[in-house]
């Protein structure tokens, strides 16, 4: 689980509902109107916008703002070392069936054991991440686009609720329904985009980000190890791709 965005979204909610809660009544913040006008309203404008597999697939992109399963970089390269160190005095067919952490590394130890030319391999996973990185952004567009209707379904529904009020200037009862649903719906809105849909599509990117970082570190990996290049060499290639503050090791 990704603890940063568990305790971001359970806190956001919490102190705004403590705040409504603290102010009176809770339940004077509940209208069933305005939350359909803006959540329905919301999903419904946006599943316009993209096909209906593309809408679907976006929340299972989404999960992955909560749970993220990735190998930690510096990981990835001991592991990596030692596969070279065996390619490199066994020959590459000694890396079949070797037990990986990472399915997309397995799928390149798996081209290299096949013997196709590097040109191939680099293809071939080159294309993979560019599919991954395609999906995880139309999921990022998503609810990113959810994060930006959402706000403007707030506003209609609170012209709608001025029009009922002003309309029903003359019977003082439906004055305060209709203002309801005219601060209400803004208030669903803004909370809709600014507590869960724009903050979801933002970590959706950052791990698309990460995941791309290390599947390009694997593509070089690859390839080094299918040139016959020194472990310590591609150890100290792909410690390029830590942060400064963890790269001190490549020269022990």
């Amino acid at each position: 689980m990704d603890l940063a965005t568990i305790v971001g979204v359970i806190g956001a909610w919490v102190i705004v509902i403590m705040a409504m809660v603290m102010g009176g009544d809770p339940a004077m913040f509940v209208n069933i109107p305005s939350m359909l006008i803006v959540v329905g309203g919301a999903i419904f404008a946006v599943l316009m916008k993209f096909e209906l597999g593309q809408f679907l697939a976006a929340g299972k992109i989404a999960g992955k703002a909560f749970s993220f399963k990735l190998p930690k970089p510096d990981a990835m390269i001991e592991e990596i070392v030692e596969l070279a160190g065996e390619a490199r005095k066994n020959g590459l067919l000694a890396l079949e069936g070797k037990e990986v952490s990472y399915d997309f590394l397995a799928k390149g130890i798996q081209l290299l054991v096949d013997g196709h030319d590097p040109d191939v391999v680099k293809t071939l996973l080159s294309k993979d991440v560019r599919l991954s990185t395609d999906r995880h952004k139309m999921g990022t567009q998503i609810f990113a686009q959810l994060g930006d209707v959402a706000p403007a379904m707030g506003m209609i529904g609170t012209l709608i609720g001025l029009v009922a009020m002003l309309a029903n200037m003359d019977d003082p009862k439906a004055i305060g329904p209709a203002m309801a649903v005219a601060l209400l719906t803004t208030l669903y809105g803004a909370m809709m985009a600014n507590m869960f849909c724009l903050p979801v599509a933002d970590k959706c990117a950052l791990r698309a980000d990460e995941e791309g970082r290390l599947q390009s570190m694997v593509i070089d990996a690859l390839l080094a190890i299918q040139a016959g290049q020194n472990p310590r060499v591609i150890e100290s290639i792909l410690r390029t791709y830590l942060p400064e503050s963890k790269r001190g090791d490549e020269d022990e």
